[in-house]
């Protein structure tokens, strides 16, 4: 980080600082939406970050293993030829270490840290109706003040860690993967307890495994997972990649899912057992999120999905040597897909080394933490380690994290109470000039975020080009256009089998007591933007837009 760019604040508490938009989150998204506003619009924006540098979510994520499962040449952003041109990845899938210094190189070429305010974690949001203005005010007592209030927060930031009996009086370390030590942390000989094996925790244990005395995985839900087969670049891909970004994007651009590979038209019963198997078996090897696109209706259709579901257990039982262990591990009881799919570098075959064990949750559950380690129904675990790879109160959990309240005071905890309603995953009605940068009831975590995240702010940026263009000093959802897109948002859910993986973080179904709602928009990157361009194109329907 260029430090002699780094702003420090200079509000004081008897005084708030005054700008056209605040953007909270130095992530992906707010670093480019402060480039938008800024540079663009010629706004006064800032960027309030509670973090020491930029990287949102890659600023927090630094557990063992942590690596981005959207290849690297789509993950990144797509609106400055030039960036595009000068960047190169080194590998497939890039690692954590890398993409923080490629958002630090776009933050340092693009002059952004100037307007980024880091160790500002914001805690409070309220709207004043007479100025039109949102009044912001920080942990350390920092007030600031801004027309526009554009939250940047991202969607897996706020890091969910069990209320575990027993956890206080644990005499050794724990750690939460999303808020990881900086300075990392040493295994070597260590008795390390893993708890959760979702993505991050089928990442993180094979790296843990092979620093670690030893490693127990407790696992309450048996995933899929499909090999990443993360490989260096060539020079030849990196070539091809420069010469054909215009392509790459098309195609970004035209998927549900905003990755940069299409999905096949057939469907799993347009070919016999034996051509679905070799595709599968074609698909494996490659690697990747692609193992979902090798048919059209793996999220339509529970009998083409079963075939599958199928494929991949048999994998997991013919990886793992142990049949008890791999019995385990394929007990799988949701659909392929239905929640966010992991890909791997040798999980499953972790569990062959002679220092891991796996424990079975909900054969024997965990009853209380102690201070030697974790006791389960059927005995304790002796631990000097205890890493909670136990994901995040996701999508609404960091907007709701803040004391968010707008016309009449009300609260967007009490307007949320009963899970997220908004319009477009843009905005609330009664909030107004208040914009969710990937909000829930947008397609965010079912996509390739870049695509996701350039896409609404860009939405945002002309909205709100517009609304000085035509002299408007406010805009926000209406009721009945809010109501009306909680209906699609279900509507969209319900056409998938994606609703019925019953404890998955997309119904919000790992925080006790959270509202079960499905929360992002399953109707599709592509088809979501074309909804948000006519609405703009019919003067921002569905929106009261006031001077």
């Amino acid at each position: 980080m260029d430090m002699s760019e780094v702003m420090t604040t200079t509000s004081s508490p008897d005084r708030a600082e005054s700008c056209d938009a605040l953007i909270i989150g130095a992530g992906f998204s707010g670093m480019y939406q402060l480039h938008a506003l800024r540079d663009r619009l010629g706004l006064k924006a800032l960027v309030l970050e509670a973090g020491e540098g930029v990287g949102g979510t890659w600023y927090w994520n630094r557990y063992p293993g942590a690596r981005c499962d959207s290849e690297s040449h789509s993950y990144c952003y797509g609106f400055s030829k030039e960036l595009l041109e000068e960047w190169e990845w080194s590998e497939r899938y890039p690692g954590q270490p890398e993409i923080m210094r490629y958002l630090n190189h776009v933050a340092d070429r693009f002059g952004l840290k100037r307007d980024i305010r880091f160790n500002t974690r914001v805690t409070a949001a309220h709207y004043d109706a007479s100025a039109n203005r949102w009044q912001v005010t920080t942990e350390a007592g920092q007030r600031y003040s801004a027309q526009y209030l554009i939250t940047a927060v991202g969607c897996l930031s706020t890091a969910n860690v069990p209320k575990i009996p027993g956890l206080e009086e644990f005499a050794g370390d724990w750690y939460h993967t999303g808020q990881w030590p900086h300075e990392g942390v040493d295994f070597s000989g260590k008795r390390v307890g893993q708890i959760g094996t979702g993505s991050t925790g089928i990442q993180a244990a094979p790296v843990i495994a092979a620093a670690a005395g030893h490693l127990t995985v407790f696992q309450r839900t048996a995933n899929y997972s499909v090999p990443a087969r993360n490989v260096p670049l060539t020079d030849e891909f990196k070539q091809y990649v420069k010469r054909s970004h215009p392509e790459i994007r098309q195609v970004m651009h035209g998927t549900p899912n905003g990755h940069p590979f299409v999905i096949a038209e057939r469907k799993a019963f347009d070919v016999t057992a034996e051509e679905r198997q070799a595709l599968y078996e074609a698909a494996w090897e490659k690697g990747g999120l692609q193992f979902r696109a090798t048919f059209q209706d793996l999220l339509a259709d529970k009998a083409a999905n079963d075939t599958a579901a199928e494929f991949l257990r048999n994998k997991i039982r013919q990886i793992v040597r142990d049949p008890k262990t791999a019995a385990i591990l394929s007990d799988i009881d949701h659909p392929y897909a239905a929640k966010r799919p992991p890909i791997d570098t040798d999980y499953f075959e972790t569990y062959n080394r002679d220092n891991v064990a796996l424990v079975d949750l909900r054969a024997e559950p965990i009853e209380r933490i102690t201070p030697g380690g974790i006791r389960t129904t059927k005995g304790e675990y002796p631990l000097d380690i205890i890493v909670f790879a136990t994901g995040f109160d996701a999508m609404t959990g960091p907007l709701l994290r803040i004391d968010i309240r707008g016309r009449d005071g009300q609260r967007l905890a009490d307007a949320w109470e009963a899970g997220p309603r908004n319009y477009l995953g843009l905005q609330v009605a009664g909030f107004p000039n208040l914009f969710t940068i990937t909000g829930p009831g947008s397609p965010s975590v079912l996509c390739n975020m870049p695509v996701c995240i350039e896409q609404h702010v860009e939405w945002i940026t002309d909205c709100i080009a517009h609304m000085r263009d035509q002299g408007m000093a406010r805009i926000e959802a209406k009721p009945e256009a809010m109501e009306g897109w909680v209906q699609e948002v279900n509507r969209a859910a319900d056409a998938t089998l994606l609703p019925q993986a019953k404890h998955s973080w997309y119904l919000g179904a790992n925080v006790p007591g959270k509202p079960r709602v499905f929360m992002p928009y399953a109707g599709g990157m592509a088809h979501y933007r074309k909804i948000c361009d006519a609405v703009a194109a019919k003067g921002y329907e569905g929106f009261v837009l006031s001077d």
